[in-house]
């Protein structure tokens, strides 16, 4: 059985999407049974073409991407989420709908690569990758199935310090 990550952002075009591709491709090059998902509060609609190309860039298959609301994964037919990551403040800061399974959630807050001037705005999204990219490849060697949901929280948050 896949353990299913929601990874939320308000308009899901720049770091949920980096943290949903680069946790799909850490998993997946590790063999581990997590499924990376990411939502916005209110998507903007497209995916920043700066974040498909720097996970392109790093390898990570983009095909199917699309910015999305959180609405599709708070009704009974959603994967059941085990894990709820915000990654702007934004996000963090607004009232979530409930997740069917009460999964453990954390805030793992990075700077908007969005808002670089155009001409550092590629290195700021190279930036945001790495640094997402560190924090997903931690939390894709964590063993899912014998950890509690307290032991989990203590594991994401100990991530969050690294």
């Amino acid at each position: 059985m896949n353990t299913h990550v929601l990874i939320l952002c308000t308009h899901n075009s720049a770091r949920s999407v980096l943290a949903e591709g680069m946790l799909n491709h850490w998993a997946g090059r590790l063999g581990s049974r997590i499924q990376a998902h990411s939502a916005g509060s209110t998507p903007s609609g497209r995916v920043n073409p700066h974040a498909l190309a720097v996970l392109a860039q790093a390898g990570v298959d983009t095909t199917g991407f699309r910015s999305k609301t959180w609405d599709e994964f708070a009704h009974p037919d959603a994967p059941p989420m085990r894990v709820v990551i915000t990654v702007c403040d934004q996000a963090a800061a607004e009232p979530c709908p409930y997740w069917p399974g009460s999964p453990v959630q954390v805030h793992w807050g990075y700077a908007d690569p969005s808002k670089a001037p155009e001409d550092q705005k590629r290195a700021a999204f190279e930036l945001t990758r790495q640094a997402i990219g560190y924090r997903m490849l931690q939390l894709a060697q964590l063993q899912f199935d014998t950890m509690s949901n307290a032991e989990l929280q203590m594991a994401l948050e100990a991530i969050e310090k690294s």
